[in-house]
């Protein structure tokens, strides 16, 4: 579904990241894996499930934040295969305060996080759709989530450590509504983008809250890493040629 695809990845060491990376691998892409975190890209290098694609893996460090960080990213890639295909925009950038009560969220925190993250989805997008219309043709692909779709669900957080930050709620729909923006601004330049939303992903959460929110599905609850980057595939690979400008919940019916 990928062959020979150039395909980057940001925030590639993380959870999401590392799925996303190993299934553009296996549909036969050539994946540059990307992150601001040096020493986790360091680990990612020598993780053995990689091992066989080693000749179609390519590492770059990456601050989303920084213009001059991706403008060297793209001219890395570009001097070294020629061509770009896709960029999937799935970095996380934050604060040391992000996740803290709504009480407790101070107003200069609140708009950092916000300008780190949406700042960063919008300065990759901004860079990448000019390299992607000169070249002509590229796609984007924005990760956002279900809370940028529904209202956040505190009940199924009672009981437990967890909660559903503002800010998340904030950055997740403004992903959604940008990623429209660019879609209509390039719609004929060849330039192809959209949203991806995800339901929750198992990181070793507790059974009180697994239940709870396993509850308000259909038949799975919460889901895999792959469940997602299986989706990520689809929407940058030529099957999903006219798809523009959408946002894919998946979420095994948690947001109905």
């Amino acid at each position: 579904m990928l062959e020979k695809k150039i395909i980057i990845v940001t925030g590639a060491a993380g959870l999401i990241g590392r799925s996303l990376v190993k299934t553009f691998l296996n549909y036969g892409a050539i994946v540059v894996a990307t992150d601001i975190d040096k020493y986790a890209l360091d680990q990612l290098k020598n993780n053995k499930s990689y091992k066989n694609h080693k000749s179609s893996l390519y590492f770059c460090n990456l601050d989303i934040t920084n213009k001059d960080s991706i403008s060297s990213v793209i001219q890395t890639v570009k001097d070294k295969y020629g061509v770009i295909d896709a960029i999937i925009n799935n970095a996380y950038p934050k604060n040391k305060a992000f996740g803290k009560k709504l009480e407790d969220v101070t107003y200069c925190n609140f708009t950092e996080n916000l300008a780190l993250n949406i700042g960063g989805y919008f300065l990759v997008a901004q860079q990448f759709c000019i390299f992607f219309k000169k070249q002509g043709h590229g796609v984007i692909l924005n990760m956002a989530s279900i809370y940028g779709v529904i209202t956040p669900r505190f009940d199924v957080y009672k009981g437990t450590t967890m909660t559903m930050p503002v800010e998340y709620s904030a950055i997740k729909s403004a992903i959604i509504n940008l990623t429209k923006y660019f879609a209509q601004y390039y719609k004929k330049s060849g330039v192809r983008i959209n949203a991806l939303s995800p339901g929750g992903v198992l990181d070793g959460q507790s059974n009180t809250f697994l239940k709870r929110y396993n509850d308000k599905c259909s038949s799975k609850g919460m889901l895999n890493p792959k469940d997602i980057s299986e989706a990520a595939a689809f929407l940058i690979s030529e099957n999903s040629s006219y798809i523009q400008g959408q946002n894919l919940v998946i979420d095994d019916g948690y947001s109905l």
